[in-house]
């Protein structure tokens, strides 16, 4: 019965990374398609008495939103996997000790 229950426990978790990725990349289509727009009005907009305003506001929204995605890229991938956990550590140390013994037991061949 421990087994089940954690194998249940290790399906929660994988649903839950994977909604948050897919958050994350909705999160990113969302701010691609309003660094377009803004591009676009960048383009479209005219000399005029709030020309300066509306790039202020335009990009205040692109630096902020460019923090904030980046701050949720980081969050999501640095919870979904890291490079060095111990277990990888530890097999990558019994792989050298491995390669280690088999040059020592070749070399007096």
């Amino acid at each position: 019965m421990k087994s089940n229950y954690t194998e249940q426990e290790k399906y929660l978790k994988a649903q839950q990374i994977l909604r948050r990725t897919r958050l994350f990349y909705l999160h990113l289509v969302g701010y691609i398609i309003v660094v377009l727009l803004i591009l676009l009005n960048f383009y479209v907009l005219e000399d005029g008495p709030y020309k300066n305003t509306i790039t202020a506001l335009n990009l205040s929204i692109l630096w902020a939103w460019t923090v904030v995605i980046i701050i949720h890229g980081v969050d999501v991938y640095r919870r979904r996997r890291s490079f060095f956990k111990r277990s990888w550590e530890d097999k990558k140390t019994e792989e050298y000790l491995k390669t280690q013994n088999k040059a020592e037991d070749n070399l007096w061949e």
